[in-house]
């Protein structure tokens, strides 16, 4: 969107906002399936679970990545009005549990949806045939995380020499292991990490068959980096990885999905706020904005992001120091940021901001989160 119309935006509904522009999320859907025609995209809803947007990806042929029932509900509310047969049918193919730890009363709660689930470890094997005996398994293994923005694999993951066991385990249980899936960390810059994890999942295949147990199923995990800034590589450059990955390792007809989350929904918005106070110290300009790492900006503390803010007003930049509007002194967006000389009730945007952002924000010391706005839906 042009400044002019971010502004006229910030005038009409006030500050902050956040504004979604549907039209970039589905030209990064439709990206992602130029540059990856093999694989089928699950949206992780965690990235940003507005429902507008969960619509959006939906219509343009999503399918959806949860990890919490509420996360499934959302998903299940776009598809209740659908036939039982084919509202199960999307169930089966269009939607993955992918948190590999789940409590039983989730289990208990997804089971009559006959859902697809992550595991890691025995004990979760035997929740899952307590509480969820109808859901297909997906296997996560623990990958390579080097040089991702956050790392998961110290968290989530079997080791690929205890996998096949684990697959054994299952069929031994009752259950059915459907696929194999990996997680090389979010906004993975590290190309390297998905050839790694793909060679990896390659050789569980092909041990679990070699013991009597056909794989059906890759899921590639997220990771895929969103374009922040001019060092981020073109996506068209990790697809061509992949795809040579996909066709040297595995059979034509495997099933192959993915996670993206961030991929599809930072680059669709923009957040704006108002200055609403100004100092100096220690001889450098300090605003202050009615947002927060509370609120839009929770990226800068749970995610390790940061969002360059801009300014409408020009004039020549100077390292400023910009604080949110809440009486804690962590609340801190950047300590050297380049702004021109700003005035109270001047507008400041951040863009590329519509992932892990307002999606974790709180009602902090307060202050409510920001209003989103829509457009292009």
């Amino acid at each position: 969107m042009t400044t002019r119309q971010l502004q006229s935006l910030a005038r009409q509904h006030g500050t902050p906002i956040v504004v979604v522009d549907h039209s970039v999320l589905r030209r990064n859907y439709a990206e992602f399936r130029r540059h990856l025609p093999k694989v089928q995209a699950y949206y992780a809803v965690k990235a940003n679970s507005d429902p507008a947007i969960i619509r959006t990806l939906f219509e343009a042929g999503a399918s959806f990545d949860v990890a919490s029932v509420a996360e499934f509900m959302l998903v299940y509310e776009l598809i209740k009005h659908l036939p039982p047969r084919q509202r199960q049918d999307f169930i089966w193919d269009k939607i993955i549990y992918a948190n590999p730890t789940k409590p039983k009363e989730t289990l208990q709660a997804l089971d009559q949806y006959k859902p697809l689930v992550t595991y890691d470890n025995p004990h979760e094997l035997q929740k899952i045939k307590a509480y969820a005996p109808h859901a297909g398994l997906v296997l996560r293994l623990r990958v390579a995380n080097t040089g991702s923005q956050c790392e998961l694999s110290s968290k989530f993951g079997c080791d690929p020499g205890e996998a096949v066991d684990l697959i054994v385990a299952a069929f031994k249980l009752g259950l059915v292991v459907e696929g194999i899936s990996f997680h090389v960390g979010s906004q993975c810059t590290n190309f390297e990490n998905f050839v790694q994890a793909m060679n990896a999942a390659a050789a569980v295949m092909k041990e679990a068959r070699e013991r009597g147990h056909e794989i059906k199923i890759l899921d590639i995990g997220g990771g895929f980096p969103a374009r922040y800034n001019k060092h981020v590589r073109p996506f068209s450059e990790l697809a061509r990885v992949i795809n040579a990955e996909l066709t040297r390792l595995f059979p034509p007809d495997i099933e192959i999905l993915a996670e993206p989350g961030r991929f599809l929904v930072a680059t669709a918005a923009t957040a704006i706020a108002r200055i609403i106070g100004k100092a100096i110290r220690d001889g450098k300009p300090c605003y202050y904005i009615d947002d927060s790492v509370y609120h839009t900006f929770s990226g800068i503390i749970f995610d390790h992001c940061q969002y360059p803010l801009k300014a409408f007003k020009r004039g020549k930049p100077e390292v400023s120091a910009v604080f949110g509007q809440t009486c804690d002194g962590l609340d801190t967006l950047s300590q050297s940021e380049l702004l021109p000389d700003l005035d109270i009730e001047d507008l400041v945007y951040a863009e590329n901001i519509g992932a892990y952002s307002n999606a974790s924000a709180t009602w902090f010391n307060g202050f409510p989160p920001a209003k989103v706005v829509h457009v292009n839906q």
